[in-house]
């Protein structure tokens, strides 16, 4: 009698409660939805009361497919918005984005760029009136009560060279005893500047940077991490053969469990703030070149 009464309460709620409140957060948990949107980078926060977070949004071709994610979990509003850096394939679909959802805040680092795609960006957020916030290292984004979320690069005060992969937005997300860590495309000079200014961070779960590129997650980041899962987001036997081999390699040496949108699309990580489950097995450490 008690799990029928209960199933009744959820499928009220939902009639009640359909368009402004996300379907999906009912179950009161974080969950982190890693999108197999190919050769790029997607990724759906919905915390535990319903709050959501898009970090990134694909190529320009990546659109339809967030879009029928997004309404398959009834996300109807995108809390915080986040493009980790110009390139393309992490802002392609951004544009997209702001002209069919409402957005409430808005974050991107302060790196300017030439592209098509990078103007299509700024024309979508000023034709929706639409403020783009500067993300840097050390911005705290007010997200959810039950949660703390904190941007550790790029650096602001920091010059870099025109490499759009160093001025990632990173985002570490902590709910209650649980932590997650989105890198970008972020490469060893970030890992090293991140580690100089939070020398005792860790995280349960990391999106590897750069697609699990050989130019990042260096050993010694990753052992400090010390993460239980590591995701991958790329595209299967992609030109740029990513996961790279010595990443594989040191992932299946510190016995850290791989997780990649390649081998298993979808991938979905719940925290209760003390457990975290996934929908799917880990993947494989088998290198694929192009």
């Amino acid at each position: 009698m008690k799990k029928i009464t209960f199933i009744i309460f959820l499928l009220l709620s939902a009639v009640l409660f359909f368009g402004c409140q996300q379907i999906s957060s009912l179950d009161g948990r974080l969950q982190a939805h890693y999108i197999d949107i190919g050769q790029g980078d997607s990724t759906l926060i919905i915390s535990p009361s319903g709050k959501t977070m898009l970090i990134d949004a694909g190529d320009n071709s990546s659109f339809d497919k967030i879009n029928s994610y997004l309404k398959k979990h009834n996300v109807q509003k995108i809390d915080i918005l986040v493009g980790t850096h110009p390139d393309a394939d992490h802002i392609g679909g951004i544009d997209d984005i702001i002209d069919n959802y409402e957005i409430g805040l808005f974050y991107m680092p302060k790196k300017l760029h030439t592209t098509k795609t990078f103007k299509d960006v700024l024309l979508a957020a000023k034709r929706n009136n639409l403020k783009i916030n500067e993300a840097y290292e050390g911005k705290k984004i007010e997200f959810d009560i039950e949660m703390q979320v904190l941007l550790l690069n790029p650096q602001k005060e920091k010059s870099y060279t025109d490499d759009n992969n160093l001025y990632s937005a990173v985002v570490f997300m902590v709910y209650k005893d649980t932590s997650f860590l989105f890198m970008g495309d972020a490469e060893f000079q970030n890992e090293k500047d991140i580690l100089n200014d939070y020398p005792n961070l860790t995280a349960d779960i990391i999106k590897l940077g750069h697609h699990g590129s050989a130019s990042s997650s260096s050993a010694e980041f990753i052992n400090q991490i010390n993460p239980d899962a590591a995701i991958v987001s790329c595209e299967y036997k992609n030109k740029y053969s990513h996961p790279h081999k010595e990443i594989l390699e040191l992932l299946e040496t510190s016995e850290i469990p791989l997780y990649r949108t390649d081998e298993q699309g979808d991938i979905v990580f719940k925290s209760d703030g003390q457990n975290i489950t996934s929908n799917k097995e880990p993947g494989s450490y088998t290198y694929r070149k192009n």
